[in-house]
């Protein structure tokens, strides 16, 4: 198995939602392959992480005061990277 057939299966692994040939298939490449190893065990562990979380809802105040200072943020940035129209050079002589 290659990387990027382990990669592919990833989300199935994960969920268990496979059967138990390419299970084990999966299992025996992460036996071996330190980066997939690392890949499945950090994407298990975001996932364990998230998964009891509640969305957490911001106050109208704080909401509003965000979004005015991304604006704010936006507009300024905006700002810094148009450039002045220059004029057209003329042509030598």
């Amino acid at each position: 198995m290659k990387c990027s057939d382990f990669l592919k299966e990833l989300s199935d692994y994960l969920d268990n939602n496979m059967d138990a040939t390419t299970k084990a298939e999966l299992e025996e490449h992460l036996q071996w392959c330190h980066n997939c190893y690392v890949v499945c065990n950090t994407t298990k562990s975001t996932i364990e992480i998230y998964r009891g979380s509640e969305l957490y809802e911001l106050p109208d105040e704080l909401r509003g005061r965000l979004q005015k200072a991304i604006v704010s943020k936006c507009e300024c940035h905006k700002r810094e990277t148009q450039s002045p129209e220059t004029p057209d050079p003329k042509p030598e002589k």
